[in-house]
């Protein structure tokens, strides 16, 4: 059965990122998805939206999907953690895009929970969070 980490491992994460690339964030100012990703912007990170629905949102190049983040990343630029507020229903697709593209971290927001993939985020190497706001563990954070 999934865990979630130690909140050390969580201020590890957060406190050495800096691109989170967000699945599902919306242009609609009144969305969860944009409050937390705007919240995150001021401290310091820089968010990658991922939607088909926008070409940028906060300032930002969206990109369709995860494979397209090398269109808007520098050469050496890696996405430090994919954030996740789309349906549980998607969940298993992101973590077999996440696996494939090798991205190091995954967090699933409050209410996108899939225990199933989640064990399989981990076994695969990946830090993954499930059913907590990243906004709210970073903002716990002094």
């Amino acid at each position: 059965m999934f865990v979630n980490p130690p909140p050390e491992g969580i201020e590890q994460l957060l406190r050495s990122a800096h691109i989170i690339a967000v699945v599902g964030l919306s242009a609609n100012r009144t969305r969860p998805s944009h409050g937390v990703a705007r919240a995150m912007q001021r401290f310091g990170y820089r968010i990658i939206p991922v939607t088909p629905a926008a070409e940028s949102i906060l300032g930002e190049p969206a990109v369709p999907s995860l494979d397209q983040l090398p269109e808007v990343l520098g050469g050496d630029e890696r996405v430090d953690i994919v954030d996740v507020f789309r349906r549980p229903e998607h969940v298993a697709g992101i973590v077999s895009d996440c696996i494939r593209l090798e991205l190091p971290a995954l967090w699933l927001q409050e209410g996108v929970i899939d225990q199933a993939a989640a064990e399989r985020a981990v076994e695969a190497g990946i830090f993954t969070v499930m059913d907590r706001c990243i906004f709210k563990a970073r903002a716990a954070l002094r």
